[in-house]
């Protein structure tokens, strides 16, 4: 009878204990989650429409009529080379954590590894996410629409005069050396130079936006300034597209902020709350700044004020709270204004369409105040529990970035017109860029 329950008991471990493993691996597995994966698929798709056609939209509008194709072909152009690049090695250079150490400042503190070139390795199965919970092709094609946007945004400070040519060859080398290497410091994990020195960068105040606008200072100084500027009128020649343009872009940046939360959580919720309450508060502040000192409001300045607030929330958008973002995106709008008109014509650079006064300015702004308001004490929901110490790191992280962005991208310059010439000839320039270089007209005669 013993022997009997012994065998019986037997024949049910044999029965249990497979299945019991197996439920420990299903639970230690990585499991895919439907609706993080349904989110992240649909914010990918509003960041790629902020460039186009949301971005293509706002910079042509500004332009003069005859360089509108040669603007919007840019960024149409730049998205196409960008994807390429980036699952060459860009998505490596970036986000490959070889050889990367906590504390250990080495090449792969800069620069990440290979081993994702060509994205190898990557197949359906592969999962991402903070909790693999996506999957990983998803996770690329996201970061892949920031990469995109990124360059796109320099043409506005050297709009109506560079070569086509030139303008691929620079994005491309600039692609190479500054964005990944910047995005790979700030984002790819312990080991990486910004992330070990704890920098607050949500969704891409300095990876993007101080990036790509110290950038757009530095091209439009280099290239020099358009042809009669600033005696001759350049006025925008059609503001209903930009409109449209800056409207494509306050929707897409949903995707943009609430999308870098990587889940469908509270994160992304508060994200999206606080990108909204910042783009309103600056969009009035600029309004209400161009009222009080030009005597009428503009609506190239309320699109150019929602520009900054969205630029501005963006490091900040996975800690601040609501109110903190009434603070920065009211600031922002202000400060914008001031750098984009005064500040412009004081100094005299021709930044064409304000790419340095709105995303440099604007990401600078927002990266230092991401430090006071990321602390639970001021509304926040971060880990910030001394705010002179955080705004020291985010000061550090501004300094590191503009610095080497700016001296990377001269260079580069500096080597192009050496070798290719970077402008057009003035015959070029006078008739627009549209016929110049593409064949085309962007309006009827």
């Amino acid at each position: 009878m013993t022997l009997r329950k012994f065998a019986g008991l037997g024949a049910l471990l044999s029965i249990v204990m497979p299945s019991l493993a197996m439920a420990a691996d299903e639970v230690a597995a990585p499991v895919l989650n439907s609706g993080d994966t349904a989110w992240m698929l649909t914010a990918t798709a509003l960041v790629l429409f902020m460039t186009i056609p949301g971005l293509a939209l706002f910079y042509g509008g500004m332009v003069r009529s005859k360089n509108i194709l040669s603007v919007m072909m840019q960024c149409f152009a730049i998205t196409g080379l960008i994807s390429i690049l980036w699952v060459v090695y860009g998505y490596s250079i970036a986000f490959d954590t070889t050889g990367m150490e906590q504390g250990v400042v080495n090449f792969n503190s800069f620069f990440g590894g290979m081993g994702k070139a060509f994205l190898a390795g990557v197949t359906p199965a592969s999962i991402t996410g903070p909790a693999a919970l996506f999957p990983e092709a998803v996770f690329i094609t996201f970061q892949m629409t920031f990469a995109i946007i990124t360059p796109a945004l320099i043409v506005g400070a050297f709009a109506e005069r560079m070569k086509f040519s030139a303008m691929l060859i620079f994005m491309a080398i600039w692609f190479t050396l500054v964005y990944a290497p910047i995005a790979h410091m700030v984002w790819s994990g312990n080991g990486g130079l910004m992330w070990d020195w704890g920098v607050l960068d949500f969704a891409g105040g300095t990876v993007v936006h101080i990036n790509a606008g110290v950038a757009g200072l530095v091209a439009c100084i280099v290239l020099g300034k358009r042809k009669g500027f600033p005696t001759t009128p350049m006025a925008p020649h059609n503001l209903g597209y930009t409109l449209i343009g800056a409207a494509m872009l306050w929707i897409g940046w949903f995707g943009f902020n609430a999308g870098s939360a990587a889940a469908a959580n509270g994160t992304a919720g508060m994200a999206m709350l606080v990108t909204q309450i910042a783009t309103a508060a600056a969009a009035l502040g600029w309004m209400f700044a161009e009222w009080i000192t030009h005597g009428k409001p503009s609506a190239l300045g309320i699109a150019s004020g929602v520009v900054a607030g969205l630029v501005a929330i963006t490091p900040a958008a996975g800690t601040v709270g609501p109110m903190g973002a009434l603070v920065i995106g009211l600031v922002a709008g202000v400060i914008c204004f001031f750098c984009a008109t005064s500040l412009k014509r004081k100094l005299g650079y021709d930044d064409s369409l304000d790419a340095f006064g709105v995303h440099g300015i604007g990401g600078i702004v927002g990266a230092i105040l991401t430090g006071v308001f990321a602390a639970p004490a001021l509304g926040g929901f971060g880990t910030v529990t001394d705010v002179a110490a955080q705004v020291w790191i985010q000061c550090k992280g501004v300094g590191f970035t503009v610095l080497y962005t700016a001296i990377v991208t001269y260079v580069i310059l500096k080597v192009l017109d050496m070798v290719m010439g970077l402008r057009v000839t003035e015959e070029e320039e006078a008739v627009g860029l549209d016929l110049a270089q593409h064949n085309e007209r962007g309006y009827n005669l």
